[in-house]
């Protein structure tokens, strides 16, 4: 075997210290190695420590005279568990030592645990809080100052609180507050901060006399810097009515608002502002400060040139705003310097300027004229434009609330408030959304608003707010289509926006459903008459039938009604025929007629709404007649009779086949869907004419129109009607009627499905009542179009009864009677059983 070679030990690094054994003999020592940055000494030095204060009171004594407490604290937060461990365990021992020395170190190791949660549980399960608050009336002030920090992490918890409230500790805290040390005295005054957030607390405070400590706090300057947590204090307090009497009676409230006025630190300025306005969400405190006269104090403060004070005194002037006192001396001094705010470049300025004008103009017409006087509607638009949801939900209301006012409105619409709108009608933020469809709802009342709305984009966003889950975003934008929908032009726009088809939805569903998406469905409708009495087959007194209505038949709910121009493009069909009301014509009145005497053509027939006011002033009645003046064109209401239509007062003299067939092919050219201005490469599409209505509109307005008695006017109309549509027919002989055949042979002269109501010659019910309706709507007679089963139609109207009288004034009570149209023209029949005297009757 080869002999074996030793190896050689390598030296170590020469940048590494070699190891040091060291053995101490001396406390001081071993003191020392508490601040070495290596685990193993200090867990070794915190072992010696504590075998060392295990032996004796004197050795305890020895480690506090060298300072041993302060690195040990340190220690208690160390991440080494064990070096955590052993320097608890020596604070248990120093613990037991009851000199001062000792409250003053061991507070101060627990008010540096308190700052950490899982501490602070542990320290209040322990029972730590009675000791500390003993601990508070110590002669030390170290000893106060650490006890009382750590109380004041402690109270963050609700739990703590009640229990300090149990262990009476406001007293020794109120103690503090006269302490010669500032820190203390700002402990005592945050902690009291704290608690006092709950009412009893407040009480406890009140009953040991502690606001007049924080009075007297306020009115010493030197202790300017313990002002605004002393401010914070009684704004709490503030919050109950019986502090709030207390600090009024003895002149403290008035003290308040004047340290608050006349100060110069913004701070104190602004936590003054916010004890208002806590205090003010009380409306006995709002009276009290009312009285006190606390509106000048936060106008002046209004004028602060720190922004943090402009907000405060603007949001308690929101809370006052609840006293109708207050809100009337604003009105002078207040809304111009709010107006003015609404210009800052701080968003949050302009967002509490716009809550306090919302607040003051909210069922305040006075108020919102003095906005408006203050040039205040330009910066009002401006804010609809800002960054903060806020702001603009605020300038909205403003807007809306001025808006009730005619004069105001107009102002505001100059403004072109329309554009502005439309960016908060497409927030994501509900509130203002629907601070928005508000601010249209109140806004558009008018042609012109509305098209200026139309005109810009508007009415898209508000029609998609009808599909918002949020109610009050649906009701208000219910609100605004409804009356968005008052002109037919804007009706049309949100109808082909699909609002007709969301709001049939809405109104489906139980609980999306509200009084206002009711009452838009029904607004548009109205504007769609044809899709009304489609939809449901009922037109009142109030609808009237102007020219291009169009009787389609029963649809069912959610079924889409096509439109005119597309129905009358379309070949003729197996399909129920369309029936269309159309007076339009190309041609001028015959001169025989337009020299005819004081019922003249054009006037007699140019305002549907003059007439039927002057047959409701002949008749005292009138069934429904229409709430609101309905403006129709010009053109539904001047019908011209056409040449075939003075032709066929020839036939009547008897003129030759060929003369009679030369007219007829004149009247099929004329009914040909035409368009205007053929040649051209711009085609407008017009209806089918209808010459024989258009006589008929003549002839009832010049022969029924002047018949006094509006009863005598419903029996003469309806002998007309059925004059015109093959006269009487009993119910045996209505299957020989043959108007199938009749309704066939048009579809096929006209080439369409469409056929306008003056070429039929052979209707039963639904042709006679809609006949009937158009002609009564020209003429101003009141009555109500029904649709019933199985092609039956009839006509209601409304009218009083001789015999009998209504209990006001003693009126004759008004009753509703059926038109007969078929069996027995121009009789009446008495509804008194619905269902069964319709059965009867038809």
């Amino acid at each position: 075997m080869g002999k074996k070679i030793k190896k050689e030990v390598e030296p170590p690094p020469k940048d590494v210290f070699d190891p040091l054994m060291i053995e101490s003999k001396k406390a001081a020592t071993v003191v020392l190695m508490l601040r070495s940055p290596e685990e193993e000494i200090l867990a070794k030095a915190c072992e010696a420590i504590y075998k060392f204060a295990l032996k004796g009171e004197e050795n305890k004594a020895t480690l506090l005279e060298l300072g041993a407490v302060e690195p040990l604290t340190k220690l208690l937060t160390h991440e080494d568990k064990i070096v955590r461990r052993n320097a608890t365990m020596i604070f248990g021992i120093l613990a037991s030592n009851k000199e001062v020395v000792i409250h003053e170190f061991a507070s101060l190791c627990l008010a540096n645990m308190s700052a950490e949660y899982t501490s602070k549980v542990q320290i209040f399960e322990h029972g730590g809080l009675e000791p500390l608050i003993r601990l508070l009336s110590s002669p030390d002030p170290d000893v106060k100052k650490n006890s009382m920090e750590c109380i004041y992490n402690l109270v963050q918890d609700f739990q703590c609180r009640t229990t300090l409230q149990e262990l009476n500790a406001i007293p020794p805290i109120l103690e503090l507050l006269k302490s010669e040390y500032p820190v203390i005295q700002l402990l005592a005054l945050k902690t009291l901060g704290v608690i006092t957030n709950d009412k009893e607390s407040r009480t406890m405070l009140r009953d040991n006399q502690g606001l007049d400590h924080l009075i007297k706090i306020l009115e010493t300057k030197e202790l300017n810097d313990l002002h605004i947590e002393a401010l914070a204090v009684i704004a709490n307090c503030l919050e109950d009515m019986d502090t709030m009497v207390q600090i009024q009676q003895t002149g403290g409230l008035k003290k308040l608002l004047s340290f608050a006025e006349n100060s110069t630190i913004p701070d104190i300025q602004k936590n003054a502002a916010k004890a208002i306005t806590k205090a003010a969400y009380d409306p006995e405190n709002r009276k009290l400060f009312h009285e006190q006269e606390v509106e000048k104090c936060l106008v002046a403060l209004l004028g602060s040139e720190n922004d943090g004070t402009k907000i405060a005194a603007s949001q308690a002037i929101s809370a006052m705003c609840e006293n109708s006192g207050s809100k009337d001396f604003f009105n002078n001094q207040g809304i111009p310097q709010l107006i003015q705010l609404l210009k800052s470049d701080n968003e949050e300025v302009r967002e509490a300027a716009a809550l306090a004008l919302a607040n003051l103009t909210t069922c305040n017409p006075a108020n919102a004229n003095a906005a408006a006087e203050a040039d205040g509607i330009d910066p009002l638009i401006n804010v609809l434009s800002s960054k903060r949801d806020g702001a603009i939900a605020n300038a909205a209301t403003v807007l809306t609330n001025m808006a009730m006012q005619e004069p105001l409105r107009l102002n505001i619409q100059n403004h072109d408030i329309m554009h502005a709108i439309i960016s908060p009608l497409r927030s994501a933020n509900t509130v203002v959304q629907s601070k928005a469809a508000l601010a249209v709802a109140a806004t558009a009342c008018d042609v012109e608003a509305r098209t200026e709305l139309r005109n810009s984009g508007g009415l898209e966003p508000l029609v998609e707010l009808l599909r918002s889950k949020n109610d009050e975003v649906r009701k208000h934008a219910s609100w605004a289509v409804m009356v968005c929908a008052g002109d037919e032009l804007t009706a049309n726009e949100l109808c082909r926006l699909g609002a007709l088809d969301i709001l049939e939805e809405v109104n489906l569903s139980g609980t999306r459903r509200n009084k206002f998406s009711e009452a838009a469905y029904n607004k548009l409708l109205n504007n769609n008459l044809s899709l009304k009495y489609s939809q449901t087959g009922y037109l009142s007194s109030s609808n009237i039938i102007n020219d291009g209505f169009y009787d389609y038949g029963r649809i069912n709910p959610g079924t889409k009604l096509l439109p005119l121009k597309e129905l009358c493009l379309q070949e003729p069909s197996d399909l129920r025929a369309v029936l269309l009301i159309n007076s339009k014509s190309d041609v001028s009145p015959p001169s025989s007629m337009e020299d005819k005497s004081d019922v003249g053509y054009g006037r007699s027939i140019s305002s549907s709404s003059s007439l039927r006011r002057s047959s409701k002033e002949k008749t005292n009645a009138g069934f429904g007649s229409p709430i609101e003046d309905k403006s129709e064109p010009a053109s539904g209401r001047n019908t011209v009779v056409s040449k075939s239509a003075t032709k066929e007062k020839g036939w009547r003299k008897g003129r030759g086949k060929k003369e009679e067939e030369k007219v007829k092919e004149e009247e099929e050219v004329m009914v040909v869907p035409k368009f205007v201005g053929e040649g051209s490469s711009d085609k407008e599409w017009c209806p089918p004419s209808d010459p024989d209505f258009s006589m008929y509109v003549y002839e009832v307005t010049k022969s029924i129109l002047p018949i006094t008695n509006i009863k005598e006017q419903i029996e003469v109309l309806a002998k007309y009607v059925a004059e015109k549509m093959g006269g009487k027919i009993t119910k045996e002989k209505i299957p020989d009627f043959s108007w199938e055949l009749h309704i066939s042979e048009l579809k096929f002269q006209l080439k369409s499905n469409v056929i306008p109501i003056g070429h039929v010659k052979k209707g039963i019910f639904y042709h006679r009542a809609l006949l009937f309706k158009a002609l009564a709507d020209r003429i101003g007679i009141g009555c109500s179009l029904v649709r019933g089963e199985y092609g039956r139609a009839w006509n209601e109207v409304m009218l009083q009864n001789e015999s009998r009288k209504g209990v006001i004034g003693g009126l004759p009570a008004p009753e509703v009677y059926v038109v007969d149209l078929m069996f027995h023209p121009g009789g009446l029949m008495k509804l008194r059983s619905r269902e069964a005297d319709l059965y009867r009757f038809l």
